[in-house]
């Protein structure tokens, strides 16, 4: 699953986003990074659809919330988008690693750079050149032992 690929179109990110549902356990933290319409929402909805068992499911973009709770059959997944993060020390009211079971999903981490040392995934969107699909790029982040 690390690496890179094309998402062609839309079910090729759903397809990814139910991939990588299958493969996140409880505490996983994801960071989605990329411009925006790059598809990070795209994706992370198709994540949380997947954990949720249902398709269909509406999954609002957090852009104002900032969290989004859900609670999936593998327990609790939180959905936050930062970009309206005001400052990097906000996060710590948004309490989005208190839970350490909780699968969160976040949008725009670059705005609360302490998350990164968090991270189990790491997940860049990008739109190549002409601007069909998307090319995405996984990573596992290094830990410092």
């Amino acid at each position: 699953m690390i690496g890179e690929r094309l998402l062609a179109d839309p079910a090729a990110t759903d397809a990814l986003g139910a991939e990588l549902a299958a493969a996140l356990r409880p505490g996983a933290v994801v960071l989605l990074l990329g411009d925006l319409g790059a598809g990070k929402t795209a994706l992370a909805r198709a994540i949380i659809r997947t954990l949720m068992g249902d398709p269909a499911f509406e999954v609002p973009s957090p852009t104002f919330a900032l969290v989004q709770p859900y609670e999936a059959p593998i327990g609790a997944v939180l959905h936050a988008d930062l970009y309206r993060l005001g400052d990097p020390r906000e996060i710590d009211e948004l309490g989005l690693l208190g839970d350490p079971g909780a699968i969160v999903l976040v949008e725009w981490p670059e705005r609360a750079p302490e998350l990164f040392g968090a991270a189990t995934l790491v997940i860049a969107l990008t739109i190549p050149p002409g601007g069909e699909g998307r090319v995405v790029s996984l990573t596992e982040p290094l830990k410092s032992a």
